[in-house]
């Protein structure tokens, strides 16, 4: 039996373990004293729960529940921390299983499932020529031999808490046993490969998506989804599997490999469910599904096919409420930026902007700021492309350009529907431009958004598509420009030494920032899967058209004095709002160099 280095700790040094057999709780706090885990007083009270009745629960999962401290530090003894504990005791690498990095259908090959619960333990890595096994028993292990001569590979041993273990016995190998049996059902008779792609549209064949095990592995698929955060489920065919990818944080992560049959089954479950055309597999195609997070509530997902090389490739956009409609606050909006916004989005008619790139949060900014505004006493409609996420106080119409319905048509139809707040998805022409200029001219409000690199550029691109500078002047009444940045993660982050305070406060000059400046970098932890970040925060450049800035407009658009005057009126931009959250040891400075154009003030 050997051991690897399963998590960020240093390997534990072996002790001289007499005990052999399955754990109990006498065991176990016999060691806890040896160690000066707790005090003799918390373990005779603990011994006296104990002793009053046996219980099917492993110890472990007990003496979680038992609200004990540490003796040293009185910290908290929960069930990892003392999972932890033991596999140091024993000498064995601990490990949190995580999910996203086991490949299920190598384990379920490994041992089965009945195995696998009778000697409470998991195989969590199958490499080459080795395989690493989770136990919660470390000191029960006769069943290594076994292994050994069944697989001929090394076996490495971590320990692991319990319920990890049960949870994530059932889900591996319902999962391995829900692709096996779609896989054999639906066959590996459908070619895949270019040239016979656009055959794959004119056959009336359908798969059967209403598999038991195909429903069952699109279920897993999008609860999987929501417990790891995902904003985005990729179902990808390659040439020889189909990949299935999460994007978590603005990053992909590779989650599961099924065969092809398999993963086109999926796709047209998910069709069918999205009321999509099932057999339709030449063009591109939209839906969209409601479905229920694990906590029950109400999720939206997007979805859109596109044909490619190997099969039809689906992508899940995610809209959970909780996430898409969020506090300035929480959204990373400064207490000083916050105020601004507040009074710009207050103003009775006018336009505002909201610009960045495709992911930069502009979306949920909008949800965010709409939601707030819908009281009963206006009417909010909205012309969206397509529209990301239904919003009960909200009027919304989608654009649907087989009928010409645009968001030129959809602004002039909505402005007969005696509307208080318009939003406009996007302003991609000049005849949208005119019809939201119009709308405002007439005293309504108006949102939308560009796709610029910062605020004072979305000047130069109403002009640049036709707008007449007098209008701009007379109708736009403010621009936000925001990006994302991944924050890091609270529990792991390390002070760091390498960007100084006086670093960072000269980057700040001319702007000032008070508070003590404390840089981090991100280290990498279980709780995020060794990234170092968990999460996203919005950085936003938020630029109010003030009478300076409008005759910089007259008669000409000026960029250089749009710049120049911006610049004297306190316009903080992207990498300086992005620089202010290093400071704070909210994220770091790759990230938002990263992430935020130059400065070119």
């Amino acid at each position: 039996m050997t051991a690897s280095h399963s998590s960020s700790h240093a390997k534990p040094k072996r002790r001289a373990i007499t005990h052999k057999g399955p754990l109990d709780w006498k065991v176990l706090l016999a060691w806890m004293a040896e160690d000066n885990l707790i005090t003799v007083k918390e373990g005779e009270r603990v011994a006296q729960r104990f002793a009053a009745g046996d219980s099917a629960q492993h110890p472990l999962v007990r003496l979680g529940g038992m609200g004990l401290k540490r003796a040293d530090t009185g910290s908290a003894l929960e069930l990892e921390q003392l999972t932890e504990w033991l596999a140091a005791h024993v000498g064995l690498p601990y490990l949190r299983i995580d999910p996203l990095k086991v490949d299920v259908a190598r384990v379920s090959e490994v041992m089965s499932i009945n195995y696998a619960e009778r000697r409470k333990c998991l195989p969590v890595q199958v490499g080459l020529n080795d395989i690493t096994i989770a136990t919660c028993e470390p000191l029960d292990v006769a069943w290594l031999d076994e292994i050994l001569a069944h697989t001929k590979k090394t076996v490495r041993i971590v320990v692991s808490s319990p319920l990890d273990l049960q949870r994530y016995r059932t889900e591996f190998y319902t999962l391995a046993k829900s692709v096996r049996d779609a896989n054999k059902k639906t066959g590996d008779s459908v070619a895949h490969n270019f040239e016979q792609l656009v055959e794959l549209g004119k056959t009336n064949r359908q798969l059967d998506a209403n598999d038991q095990g195909i429903i069952q592995v699109v279920d897993w698929l999008w609860q999987y989804a929501f417990d790891q955060r995902s904003s985005d489920i990729h179902l990808e065919p390659r040439r020889e599997m189909g990949a299935i990818r999460f994007r978590i944080d603005g990053v992909l992560h590779t989650v599961y490999q099924v065969p092809l049959s398999v993963m086109q089954a999926m796709t047209a479950r998910i069709k069918l469910l999205g009321r999509m055309d099932v057999v339709e597999r030449r063009r591109p195609l939209d839906g969209r599904i409601k479905t229920r997070n694990p906590s029950g509530d109400e999720v939206e997902m997007r979805l859109s096919t596109m044909p490619t090389a190997f099969g039809e490739k689906m992508v899940m956009r995610i809209f959970d409420p909780d996430n898409t409609v969020k506090s300035l606050d929480a959204l990373g909006f400064a207490a000083s930026e916050q105020q601004v916004w507040e009074q710009l989005v207050s103003r009775p008619h006018g336009i505002v902007l909201v610009t960045g790139p495709t992911g930069s949060g502009k979306t949920t900014t909008l949800y965010s700021t709409l939601k707030r505004l819908a009281t009963d006493e206006v009417n909010v409609c909205t012309i969206e492309d397509p529209i990301e996420m239904i919003e009960p106080s909200f009027n919304q119409t989608q654009v649907q350009s087989n009928i010409d319905l645009g968001f030129a048509e959809g602004v002039r139809a909505l402005m007969r529907q005696d509307p208080d707040i318009i939003m406009v998805g996007e302003i991609r022409d000049l005849e949208t431009a005119e019809m939201a200029i119009q709308s405002a001219l007439t005293g309504h409000l108006v949102f939308s958004t560009l796709h610029t690199n910062d605020a004072v550029s979305a000047i130069t691109r109403l002009t640049d598509i036709g707008v007449a500078p007098y209008l701009i002047s007379a109708t736009v009444i403010g621009v936000l420009a925001q990006r994302l940045v991944r924050t890091l993660c609270s529990a792991c982050k390390q002070a760091d030494d390498s960007l100084s305070p006086e670093t960072l406060a000269t980057a700040i000059k001319p702007w000032r920032m008070n508070g003590t400046l404390r840089p981090y970098k991100p280290v990498g932890c279980l709780e995020c899967r060794m990234t170092g970040f968990k999460g996203r925060v919005g950085l936003y450049e938020l630029l109010p058209i003030s009478e300076g800035m409008r005759a910089a407009m007259n008669p000409t658009v000026d960029m250089a004095k749009l710049r120049q005057v911006s610049a004297q009126e306190g316009l903080r931009p992207l990498r300086l709002s992005g620089v202010m959250k290093v400071a704070e040891g909210l994220t770091t400075l790759d990230e938002v160099l990263r992430n935020t154009p130059q400065w070119e003030g």
